[in-house]
């Protein structure tokens, strides 16, 4: 049983590992994945996956390994901050795809970009159709920026010229029955306040809460644990 409790051991190791790496990489590394930051999750990734089954391999190389592969990752990043010229060489450049409604074969065929590629994204934008398009982007992360020609963008109410108020975003008051108190802080207010209008709305108890938000209109929003809804699991017909 030796090999079971070091297996544990090795895991538990690598799982810390491979989240201090990548608390210390931050939120790009997760997020907007270039194809520098795909290799090096993947290299980081198996480092960490031979760390535990590799029971005759000594435990401190691959700790070392990991070390060294976010130590140069997050110099890699400090680096593209610094200089463009090094960021255009680990981190590539935004391409023009379609221009004026017209395909941009010799850049596709750079990027080795099919159309039907194209086509996929561009769905994915709600786009069908390639003459409505102004400018598409293909970014260094993969994702396609859209630009639509002018008479097929969505009508808004700078051009009907009807006013607005300011909107904001709401704060999150209570989230899974725990109040957040930075937030209300923030919003110049208190638990006492909070408690008083969960009293109006005959919730006595601020665990029975799920979520509730603030909006800028001072308007609070509160959805309960139960809501007395029926229970759905599925967007299928329940059997």
């Amino acid at each position: 049983m030796d090999w079971l409790f070091e297996v544990i051991y090795r895991g538990v190791g690598a799982f810390i590992a491979v989240i201090f790496i990548t608390r210390l990489i931050g939120k790009t590394q997760m997020g907007m994945l270039t194809v520098t930051d795909f290799v090096n999750g993947i290299v980081i990734g198996s480092l960490a996956a031979a760390m535990v089954v590799d029971l005759k391999g000594n435990i401190w190389y691959y700790i070392v390994g990991l070390a060294i592969f976010g130590g140069l990752t997050i110099f890699t990043e400090w680096l593209t901050m610094k200089n463009r010229a090094v960021r255009k060489l680990f981190e590539d450049v935004p391409t023009v795809v379609i221009y004026n409604g017209k395909l941009l074969e010799n850049n596709m065929r750079k990027m080795r970009y099919h159309v039907d590629d194209l086509m996929m994204q561009l769905r994915a934008k709600n786009v069908f159709d390639i003459h409505d398009v102004e400018f598409a982007v293909s970014e260094p992360n993969g994702e396609l920026s859209v630009l639509l020609k002018s008479p097929k963008r969505p009508v808004t109410c700078e051009d009907l010229q009807i006013p607005t108020q300011y909107e904001g975003m709401p704060h999150t008051i209570v989230s899974d029955g725990e109040i957040i108190d930075k937030h209300l802080t923030d919003t110049e207010l208190n638990r006492a306040w909070l408690y008083g209008e969960l009293e109006r709305r005959g919730i006595k108890d601020v665990k029975d809460v799920m979520y509730a938000s603030l909006d800028t209109q001072g308007n609070l929003y509160v959805d309960l644990r139960d809501d007395g809804l029926p229970k759905k699991t599925g967007m299928g017909e329940e059997p």
